[in-house]
């Protein structure tokens, strides 16, 4: 068992207030079906505001295993060394019984190949579990609503991806807890050992996948020619950005589906200039919900094709707000 004593680093008083209130909002009255059994992951970095909200969730729930993974700080950003030393402190306060283990890298592996690096370590560890990145701020029905999926389809090769997050903050929620998408999203996910031993960062048979028109035979024309040409791009770019795309393909290649929460477990807090990806401005409409156990299991196993068609809209539309709002800001700044 790891311990480490409380002290600096725990989210400000108002960033608390705003957490509860935001979960108070939606219906928060969650009643936990049992302690929490399932191993979690958290990948940090430089950004100790935002680490200190999802450790503080974390904390709430006890997990009884936290694996922390963390890349170095980059060269030449001297302010990188003090925000990557606060954001490991933060994260590993555990004040609970727990065992507690950290990969901390000394140089900067950059936000495709460190992330990669800590899911694999701790897919090696563990046969299956549940993964946070440090701006992904779940509500606490997320963790037992992972752990439910996680050992439900446990065995079942069709499922590859237990995802937290929904694009569109709620999708048909009057009949069941989730659905299926040929999609999903990775801000707070679930997975197992036998699903992720299939990661490539190289996307090693996209070439053969591409001239055999699989993504169109997927996802459909439309979707499949999009998610094509960001895979395509994706493999291209040098030096590698995302290792999420990599992590679509593996699911792709092997005609895997992901579970989607219809109500949004997961709110992304990382929107900002600081921000690696998430740089435009959140998401609009979507928050953490709580979820009533027992679940109510969907016994439909196919994709929501619908779904997965508004999850490429919106992505589209943030897209484009993103990029209008980076050449703001840099006119701005010049």
């Amino acid at each position: 068992m790891s311990r480490a004593a409380p002290g600096k680093g725990r989210p400000t008083a108002g960033a608390v207030a705003l957490d509860a209130a935001v979960a108070a909002a939606n219906g928060a009255s969650f009643v936990a079906p049992g302690p929490l059994r399932t191993a979690v992951l958290l990948l940090v970095f430089n950004r100790p505001d935002t680490t200190a909200r999802v450790f503080d969730a974390i904390r709430q729930v006890r997990p009884p295993r936290l694996y922390v993974a963390g890349d170095g700080p980059r060269a030449g950003r001297a302010d990188d060394v003090d925000r990557v030393r606060q954001a490991r402190a933060i994260a590993t306060q555990v004040d609970w019984p727990c065992e507690l283990k950290t990969l901390f890298g000394e140089t900067n592996l950059g936000c495709a190949e460190a992330p990669a690096r800590g899911v694999t370590w701790f897919f090696e560890q563990e046969e299956m579990g549940i993964v946070l990145e440090d701006d992904c701020l779940p509500s606490q029905s997320f963790f037992w609503y992972c752990e439910e999926l996680l050992e439900r389809y446990r065995d079942d090769d069709r499922v590859f991806l237990v995802s937290g997050y929904n694009r569109r903050n709620r999708w048909r929620p009057e009949a069941f807890d989730y659905f299926f998408s040929n999609l999903g999203g990775i801000w707070g996910w679930a997975s197992w050992r036998r699903a992720w031993k299939h990661f490539d960062l190289d996307m090693a048979g996209l070439d053969e996948f591409v001239r055999g028109n699989c993504f169109e035979y997927l996802l459909g024309e439309r979707i499949g020619r999009r998610r094509q040409h960001d895979l395509v791009q994706a493999q291209r770019q040098r030096p590698r950005t995302a290792w999420s795309y990599p992590w679509g393909f593996a699911r792709h290649r092997n005609g895997a589906l992901s579970c989607v929460p219809s109500r949004s477990l997961i709110e992304n807090i990382g929107f900002g200039a600081d921000a690696t990806h998430t740089t435009g401005g959140a998401a609009p409409d979507v928050t953490r919900h709580e979820l009533r156990f027992p679940m109510r299991e969907n016994p439909f196993f196919v994709p929501d094709r619908r779904y997965d068609e508004c999850f490429f809209e919106a992505e589209s539309r943030l897209g484009a707000l993103r990029q209008a709002l980076q050449r703001a800001w840099r006119r701005f700044a010049s």
